[in-house]
Order: structure tokens, then sequence, then C-alpha cells
């Protein structure tokens, strides 16, 4: 047992023996680099809680790196369970190394958007070397898990060329290693050199995330052969990183109708043998820009109670610009209860409890309870503020024709008339 398996444990409804036996077969991670200082580990995979991951980083367009930080300390105290750095800009490694240092929940990257930075080269300029410098000086940072689109291989390019998409390749390093292999005429050097890849993560006890690059991008595109052939290639390559004590998991879709949801969490889960899966919504529609936090949450309930172990969250400015701190407010609350409602009907211990505890603050008329329980306790209480009833017992929708009041003044009245011993 080490220090974060035990930090785990306290966090977890699981048991010492259990998640043991989880670690070693692959179906759990904890990110954990060995040479971070200081962080809150988080398990992530099977019979652990559904976790919450938000996307944030600088860009040509937008390089405030202060705001970047000013949404990790926000998704922090939202309770997010880990951070992803997807910075395109020279100020990632500032950015990085910041959020390594100041924010403790686990972080991740993908280093190939830093390559191109780190080189001043156009990305289809760059040499395999380059490509796993930069990787192994993510890891050096204390980088805990990094995304790496090693299944994206020139067999599943031809894929696409023969089933058309509507949208492509949406994967932002799916799409960069496309144009490297075509530029190049070769094969993806993660995948070629996946060995290598391998070497430099046991070496820093860095988590993979096995990244779909040929993810769908649109309902039209969901279950086609490419991103089937590329999750197939997932499992073949995390069998071969727990060969080599490596921590893996596997990211999905994308964009998937309703009823095709679980049967794609079933499958993934099928053919990389159980590892944790980590999907991106999924996005249920296409026709909702400005609402993709609402179409992400209803995907990811559905993912969470299939057995989709990790949640990225997916905000309002999705497919329209870099969030704002508000929109990672809207957009990690909306991950939060699509990761909650999964738990609840996966039946993890102490899920539902939340919600009765919830349920009885209500009954009793209890605002301070309400507030300390809610998933965001800081709207509930700005919201009350921003409309102050004349009874503060109840709330200006109902005002003196509150439901709960009225029912539990009259049941009250009711038992006192028939005795203590009555129904």
């Amino acid at each position: 047992m080490t220090p974060e398996m035990e930090q785990v444990l306290r966090e977890e409804p699981v048991t010492r023996e259990r998640l043991l036996a989880d670690l070693s077969a692959g179906r759990v991670v904890i990110p954990a680099n060995r040479v971070r200082v200081s962080r809150l580990s988080k398990g992530i995979g099977a019979g652990l809680r559904t976790k919450v991951n938000v996307n944030l980083g600088v860009s040509p367009d937008r390089r405030d790196v202060e705001m970047e930080m000013e949404k990790a300390r926000l998704a922090q105290r939202l309770g997010a369970d880990a951070l992803m750095d997807l910075s395109l800009d020279p100020d990632s490694a500032l950015l990085r190394r910041r959020l390594l240092k100041e924010i403790p929940l686990p972080l991740g990257t993908v280093p190939i958007y830093d390559a191109p930075w780190r080189f001043k080269r156009e990305f289809e300029a760059l040499t395999p070397r380059q490509l796993f410098e930069t990787i192994e000086a993510h890891a050096a940072d204390g980088v805990d898990f990094m995304t790496v689109h090693a299944g994206l291989t020139r067999a599943g390019v031809e894929r696409l060329r023969v089933h058309r998409r509507l949208t492509h390749v949406v994967s932002r390093g799916g799409a960069l290693l496309l144009s490297w292999m075509e530029a190049h005429r070769r094969e993806n050097p993660f995948y070629e050199a996946f060995d290598r890849l391998l070497a430099i993560c046991a070496h820093y006890d860095v988590t993979i995330s096995l990244g779909d690059g040929l993810r769908p991008g649109s309902l039209h595109d969901a279950g086609d052969g490419a991103q089937v052939q590329e999750l197939i290639l997932l499992g073949e390559l995390a069998a071969r990183a727990w060969e080599k004590g490596v921590q893996v998991m596997i990211e999905g879709p994308g964009h998937v109708p309703l009823h095709q949801i679980e049967a794609q969490v079933v499958m993934a889960k099928t053919l990389t043998h159980g590892a944790p899966l980590y999907v991106l919504g999924p996005l249920v529609t296409d026709v909702a820009p400005g609402y993709d936090h609402i179409t992400s949450a209803i995907g990811g309930a559905l993912a969470a109670r299939a057995g989709a172990d990790f949640l990225c969250y997916v905000t309002p400015a999705e497919h329209l610009r870099l969030p704002d701190p508000a929109d990672v407010r809207e957009g990690l609350v909306a991950a939060r209860i699509a990761a909650h409602a999964g738990d609840i009907a996966k039946g993890i211990p102490g899920a539902r409890e939340w919600d009765d505890a919830m349920s009885a603050a209500r009954g009793a008329l209890d605002w301070a309870g309400i507030e300390q329980k809610a998933m965001d306790p800081e709207k509930v209480r700005a919201y009350r503020a921003s409309s102050p009833p004349s009874d503060r017992k109840v709330c200006t929708m109902c005002g003196p024709m509150c439901a709960m009041k009225r029912s539990r003044n009259a049941l009250c009245r009711n038992v006192g008339r028939r005795g203590r011993n009555a129904p």
C-alpha cells in the first residue's frame, strides 16, 4: 500500500483488498507522477465514484495565464477531480508548471500540443525524437497523466478514405498526427515506437491516457470502422503497457446518439479488457452549440451508468470559443451532475445517501442544510439572496402556498390529534 492508495481508500467506498485487486488488473488507475511533491491522489475506475476532468489552457488568441489559473482554482473549489492543460502557446510551460505547483489536483497534458512551440517548427516538420523529448519534458515536470494518440495508424487513415465522414478527424491530437503521417508517408511514431513511450512513463510513473484520435465528432460518424479499428488497437496497446507496469486509461467518444451510448461503452470496456474509460461527453445531439454542457451531461449520465469511469466536462463554449470562468462553472457542475446520476444508477455506496440527506433538509425547510448539501452551494446562496421571501421559511416561488410547509404542518397537526402511536 502506497500513500496514494491510502488516500484513495479514505475517499472511496471500497475495501483495501478490492482496490489492490483492481489496480493489479488494470481496472483502476491512480495518476501520480513520482517526481511531483504535492498532489491529491484520485482513483479512477471500477467500483469508484465517477470522476470529472476540467480542460483549460492558453492559446495564441487568448494568452491569459492568470485567467486559466482562476479557472483552475474555481474548478478545484467546485469539486473537479482532475485538470488537463491543453495549451497551444509558448506560455504553455509557464502555465503547466504553475498548475503543478499551485493546484493539487492530478494534472494531465497532451504533450504534442506543446512540441511546435518548444522547437519553433511546424508540427509536420518535427522529428520523432523531438516528439518523444517533449513527452519526457512533461513527465519530468511532474505531469500525472498524458494523452497520447498511439492507436491512430495508417490503416485507420485508409478507413477514413473508404468510409467518408461528415466531420473528418475532430481530435486535435489525431489531426496533428494524421497530417504528420501524410506529410512523411510514415507510420505514427507513437505506435511504431510504443515501447519507448512506455519506458518514459514507467520511469516517472505517468499514467497513459490512450487517445481516440478517430473519435466521432458527429452523430453520423459514431461507431464507424475507423473508430472501432482504433479501439481494437488501444486494447492491444493497453495490454502491452500493463506488461511494463504502466497504468492506462482509454479515451472514448465523442458524439454518440442516445440509443448507442450503452453499446459503445460496453464495446470499449470489452475490447480494452476493463481498463478505465475516459469519455468526452458523449454529446447526444449536434444542434445545440451554446448548450453543449447539457447535451454532454445527458450523454455523460448514460455513459457513467453503463460503466464509464471518467467524464471530461464540456462547457457552453464548446465548438465556439475558449471558455471563460462562467463557462467552466456551468460545464463542471453539469458534468458532476451526470457523474453523480451515473453513480446512483451503478449503486456506488454513499451516492444515494447524499440525495436522501438533501431531501431530508428540504422536507424540514432547512435552508442552511440545503445550501451545505448542494453540489454548488455558492449558487444556492446567491439565488436565495437575489430574491428574499417575506417568510424566510419558504422561497419566492410558492410563498404562503409552499407545499412542503403546508403538508408538513397538516401532517403534524393530525399526528398530534391522534396521538404518538398514530400511523
